[in-house]
């Protein structure tokens, strides 16, 4: 379903990008990786995104900050967030926020797989290309 989907995946946690990055590519997208949501915002990537993939707490920058500087620039990339640390409050907020899913880690690939798809059919408009 991905056709080429870029895919942007924000967290500290080295092992997770890079679980990430291969699960992501395995099944078709393009993947680029950041250890913190100030270097994705410098980066030219963030025009090119399909989806972030971003971690809710982070040393400077939180997942929920990220998210409000990207639709604050116009940027409306659907947006998943993953946490280590969820609770139904932080769920809801996250949900009435605009994220497109929320996961707690451990969360399982294919259901991550699976949202992703749906959130860039949506952003698609309902199309497959």
């Amino acid at each position: 379903m991905s056709r080429y989907s870029t895919v942007t995946v924000v967290d500290d946690d080295p092992s997770i990008r890079a679980a990430l990055n291969n699960l992501l590519k395995s099944h078709g997208h393009v993947v680029h990786t950041f250890a913190s949501a100030e270097d994705f915002l410098r980066s030219s990537q963030l025009k090119d995104t399909s989806c972030v993939i971003a971690d809710l707490q982070m040393p400077t920058m939180s997942g929920f900050e990220l998210l409000q500087k990207m639709r604050a620039q116009g940027q409306a990339a659907p947006f998943i967030l993953i946490t280590a640390f969820a609770d139904d409050r932080t769920r809801a907020r996250a949900l009435s926020a605009g994220v497109t899913g929320f996961f707690a880690k451990p969360f399982a690939g294919m259901e991550l797989i699976a949202c992703l798809d749906e959130a860039l059919r949506e952003h698609r408009g309902g199309t497959d290309a």
